[in-house]
């Protein structure tokens, strides 16, 4: 029955409490209450944690959709990330790729200029499948983590701490309020005769004006503490900057990482198909040229670029007329290329150099000079001169 009579009353006072906020809330907006304002430093500090948590949210969303474009992907890895469940492996769409272009090539025959470049090109594509999901594992873990822990954690308590600020604020406004009555209601009674009812009434107007100005001193109390409380929270932002920029730091180093992976695999594909030999000109006996890309201008850097060049026929019998005589030739270099290792030659696009043939060497290779310099250059590369 105690038990009972507790609820009771606390419910009571709970619900008198939120009515007395709910009053004094409303005459705040029309205009028939004062208003307790914060400090100029509270609120700078609150306006920059909103701030921070409108524009987390924003690059934090961005940032998923950049690493995974697909929605549906994205519900499913948040639905398992609530449900604390790894979410399954699933192939990617470079992955995918690479692996058609690998079935083609090998149904195609690999032993045709077009099966073989298809499955190199496939291999490659795969190569970037697995650094792209590198991209997104080092991302996730030390870039969007970091940003939802704020969003989920640090600001949720910030939020928290500021709803009991606001509340504190309108028990205090809602104190002074009935202080300020009081006062006006006791100096009225005072005005009046001084019959016995009217001094009865001073009486009770007295202690009305007592009882508020204790409960002035206490919601003032509780409004200060909380108001200290939400300030050293708010100044944690600054802290929170700096962490999210160690965290933006480690993003754009998994960016570079990824995209010089993908550069450099995409070197070695290029080099590979350049080096196709020229006379590998069937497919599936059909005649065609063999297609050859030109050389990336540029190795990655601040104003690095990226070039690809029209596809090129290279006449098969003037080469092959070089590869069975024993003399040499003068050649124009079709694009640039870079020395895989020390036994070839590297080339710049226009150069004019001097090419022969040696016996046992690669058909898909010729000599080449260069004044005092000499290696092995690709013949797809090459255009012979008159």
């Amino acid at each position: 029955m105690n038990i009972m009579d507790f609820n009771v009353k606390k419910l009571a006072a709970d619900a008198g409490t939120f009515l007395s906020r709910a009053v004094q809330f409303t005459e705040e907006k029309l205009g028939q209450a004062e208003k307790t304002e914060l400090d100029a430093h509270l609120e700078n500090l609150l306006s920059k944690a909103e701030c921070t948590k409108i524009w987390t949210e924003k690059i934090m969303k961005q940032t998923e959709v950049l690493l995974q474009p697909n929605p549906n992907a994205r519900i499913e890895e948040f639905v398992y990330e609530k449900l604390d469940r790894k979410a399954p492996s699933r192939i990617n769409n470079p992955e995918l790729l690479g692996q058609y272009m690998i079935d083609a090539g090998t149904e195609f025959g690999p032993g045709t200029a077009y099966g073989n470049a298809l499955i190199k090109c496939g291999e490659t594509q795969k190569r970037i499948g697995t650094a792209d999901r590198e991209l997104i594992q080092t991302s996730a873990l030390n870039f969007l983590t970091p940003l939802r822990n704020f969003i989920e954690g640090d600001y949720k308590t910030i939020a928290k701490e500021r709803k009991l600020l606001q509340n504190k604020r309108l028990d205090l406004d809602a104190a002074k309020t009935r202080l300020k009555k009081a006062k006006a209601a006791e100096t009225k009674s005072s005005q009046l005769n001084s019959a016995r009812l009217e001094g009865d009434n001073i009486m009770i107007w007295a202690e009305e004006v007592t009882k508020s100005e204790q409960e002035l001193r206490i919601t003032q109390s509780e409004f200060d503490r909380q108001a200290e409380i939400t300030r050293l929270l708010l100044e944690g932002i600054s802290s929170t900057h700096a962490h999210h920029l160690r965290c933006l730091n480690d993003f754009v180093e998994a960016q570079m990482t990824y995209y010089a992976q993908c550069y450099q695999y995409m070197l070695d594909l290029q080099k590979q198909l350049g080096s196709f030999p020229s006379n590998y000109l069937s497919n599936n006996n059909q005649t065609s040229g063999t297609p050859v890309p030109s050389a990336l201008s540029n190795v990655i850097g601040p104003s690095a670029m990226a070039s690809t060049g029209s596809l090129v026929i290279t006449s098969p019998s003037n080469l092959n007329d070089l590869k069975e005589s024993s003399g040499s030739r003068k050649a124009r270099v079709l694009y640039d290329y870079d020395a895989a290792n020390s036994t070839e030659l590297s080339l710049l696009a226009d150069e004019v150099i001097t090419v022969f043939s040696v016996v046992g060497m690669d058909s898909d290779w010729l000599m080449g000079e260069r004044g005092n310099q000499k290696g092995k250059v690709p013949i797809t590369y090459l255009e012979l001169l008159n």
